[in-house]
């Protein structure tokens, strides 16, 4: 007798923007809808591969997963966002797991550059209402400039590289600090050894680290004390990586001059908290890593891993669970 083969069964709980992307694959495999916003969205039932995304639910699973999902979860699970730190350590686990590492790079280095161009041109700030404003405007200090300013980059990856190049093109010098092997090829950035020689350097200081337990409140009293007195700090990250009081001190007596926080803990913060007022801080809801290309890379970076599973070829991006990125 011939056994023919089933093909695997794919859970899309990422969304329909990717249907026609996996459509392309016809009979090679089988789509069924899943939804992640639910009460339990690792119940898969017997998928071979789960397209996700993070959610409430998955940042509040269980500490353990269900006896079906030990016995037969996925043996790929994709992830759509590059962090894992919103997903339980057993997804991590047992299987093949991919991220969505590098696919909005792009836009979060624009809005690290429209940040630091914001903070050096005050286009922001300067609104003469009349010939009097008008006045006033140019009698302020001239406007800043990104050329010949320092740039620091906490953590050195897509992102990174991504804020580093755009940087470079307005004259700035870049040092950056990664936890990982240096890649000596790229020669217009400096290494430094630590966060403490970084901080102590860096006009602009940018969090592009994964959250783990090794980075939690990397950014606390004792580094931001090291930093250069009006340093600008970036958080596109995480909020995990920033102790929130501590910045907050060292913004109230000029050592920290101005934040910009893309991401925060909790998300939102409650109501009445300081950060929604702070004179220096310019807070945005978690959406530096949102533009029209996003959903694009996605979907392609789907598409290449579904092609590689199928033909039995080592996965891009993928997790190392013990480093936790």
């Amino acid at each position: 007798m011939v056994v023919i083969a089933r093909p695997p069964v794919v859970i899309n709980q990422i969304g329909s923007f990717l249907t026609p992307s996996l459509a392309e694959f016809g009979a090679r495999i089988e789509v069924v809808a899943g939804e992640r916003e639910c009460t339990a969205p690792w119940d898969v039932g017997h998928a071979d591969i789960l397209l996700t995304a993070p959610a409430s639910a998955w940042r509040n699973a269980p500490l353990h997963p269900t006896q079906a999902w030990q016995r037969h979860g996925p043996r790929w699970v994709q992830l759509a966002s590059a962090g894992v730190d919103g997903f339980p350590q057993w997804l991590l686990r047992g299987r093949t797991v991919t991220c969505g590492r590098g696919d909005a790079a792009i836009p979060i280095a624009e809005y690290v550059l429209a940040a630091i161009l914001l903070r050096a041109k005050r286009l922001d700030a300067i609104a003469p209402d009349g010939p009097d404003g008008w006045l006033q405007a140019k009698a302020l200090p001239p406007l800043g400039s990104l050329a010949g300013q320092t740039l620091g980059l906490a953590g050195y990856g897509a992102i990174g590289r991504a804020v580093a190049a755009r940087a470079r093109a307005f004259g700035m010098r870049v040092l950056a600090w990664r936890r990982g092997p240096w890649d000596h090829a790229d020669t217009d950035v400096q290494p430094v050894i630590s966060p403490e020689a970084l901080i102590a350097q860096s006009d602009h200081l940018v969090l592009a680290l994964p959250l783990t337990a090794q980075t939690a409140f990397c950014v606390n009293a004792a580094l931001l004390a090291r930093a250069r007195t009006g340093i600008h700090l970036i958080n596109v990250a995480r909020g995990g990586l920033v102790d929130q009081d501590a910045l907050l001190a060292a913004l109230d007596r000029g050592q920290v001059g101005f934040a910009t926080l893309d991401v925060t803990t909790p998300e939102p913060l409650p109501r009445g908290h300081p950060f929604y007022s702070h004179p220096a801080i310019r807070l945005t809801p978690h959406l530096s890593w949102t533009g029209p290309a996003v959903g694009r890379n996605l979907a392609r970076r789907i598409a290449e891993n579904l092609n590689r599973f199928l033909g039995d070829r080592p996965l891009l991006d993928v997790v190392d669970a013990d480093r936790g990125y």
